[in-house]
């Protein structure tokens, strides 16, 4: 698929086919032996997991090291005291996903200000600029993901209905673009369909925004949840209310696979490729600490994933073989 969506400063999108390392660059990088940390949102998603694999097997690739894994807990200000920390520390620098946006760009300024690089993951906090506070950034097409999710969940929507919108109360770019593109293609294509919407501002409250949705005044015809772990948590929801609605969301988790094989409520799914984007941002990494320049906005398209392509998709985006219980709930 092509890249429909533009990076934070409206940049077209570079390929990371561009990252590729020339063979006088991995032999320079490996005699460098260059470190490298590590700074997530969390890391016990099946997307963070995916992520790490894809950063670590570059990393050792080349001869470097990860020096450090910070799991946020989706909390800004662990993100701040891990920066303050690492700045101060050995690594020639640092990959991110940013949280909370403007309450943490000082903490991600300081990293340039410590002479260590800076590669991005999906946002780029206010204030900051390309070349001079960061590298990169590292993504997925968000844009076209929502548009996926829109789409195929359109397709189960019958006329002059509602769908309910599980959307994240932090200002996040890649979830904002999902939101965004989604209401947008509904008032193109669909519109005839209503949106309600309810933003949770942590999973821990993401039970309590569905119940609010499915006990509103309007029966809802469909839901989007802005990622895997939501949907999974409102898919819950809908089975205790007894209710049979379709669901799409984005990425492809365990969870969400195994309930789409199955024929459950998760119909269907526009999936990053979290491994591949792991890759192509330590790739990055090793790149700017060798002195390339680089683009400052590099994505990855996603896919469209139904029950019918679950399975193959899977292999594809995990780049492992399709767990048993996912084959079995296929076969059902």
């Amino acid at each position: 698929m092509s890249i429909t969506g533009l990076g934070p400063h409206g940049e077209k999108s570079a390929s990371p086919l561009a990252l590729k390392l020339t063979d006088a660059e991995a032999a320079e990088a490996a005699a460098c032996r260059f470190s490298v940390a590590v700074v997530l949102h969390t890391t016990r998603s099946d997307w963070a997991r995916q992520q790490l694999a894809g950063i670590s097997g570059v990393i050792g690739q080349y001869q470097a090291a990860i020096v450090d894994v910070v799991d946020c807990g989706f909390e800004p200000t662990a993100q701040i005291e891990a920066f303050a920390r690492l700045t101060a520390g050995k690594a020639d620098a640092i990959i991110s996903i940013q949280l909370g946006n403007g309450a943490v760009a000082d903490a991600h300024r300081r990293v340039h200000a410590a002479a260590k690089r800076l590669v991005l993951l999906d946002n780029a906090p206010t204030g900051l600029a390309p070349g001079r506070d960061y590298v990169c950034v590292v993504s997925a097409d968000n844009f076209g993901l929502g548009e996926i999710a829109a789409q195929l969940l359109s397709a189960h929507v019958a006329p002059d209905q509602a769908v309910g919108m599980l959307t994240y109360g932090v200002d996040f770019f890649a979830t904002n673009e999902r939101e965004i593109v989604f209401r947008k293609w509904l008032a193109k294509h669909r519109p005839d369909v209503k949106t309600v919407q309810c933003k949770f501002p942590s999973l821990d409250q993401v039970e309590d925004c569905a119940a609010k949705l499915l006990g509103g005044p309007t029966p809802l015809a469909g839901l989007f949840a802005v990622w895997d772990e939501p949907a999974i948590i409102a898919v819950k929801a809908l089975d205790v209310a007894g209710l049979s609605v379709p669901v799409t969301t984005i990425d492809l988790g365990n969870a969400v696979a195994t309930n789409m094989a199955r024929g459950g409520l998760i119909k269907a799914v526009g999936a990053q490729k979290p491994y591949d984007q792991g890759k192509a941002a330590a790739s990055a990494t090793l790149l700017t600490l060798l002195g390339r320049g680089l683009p400052s906005w590099i994505a990855l398209p996603g896919l469209a994933v139904t029950r019918d392509n679950v399975v193959e998709a899977y292999q594809s985006i995990w780049h492992a073989p399709a767990p048993a219980d996912l084959l079995s709930a296929r076969r059902i």
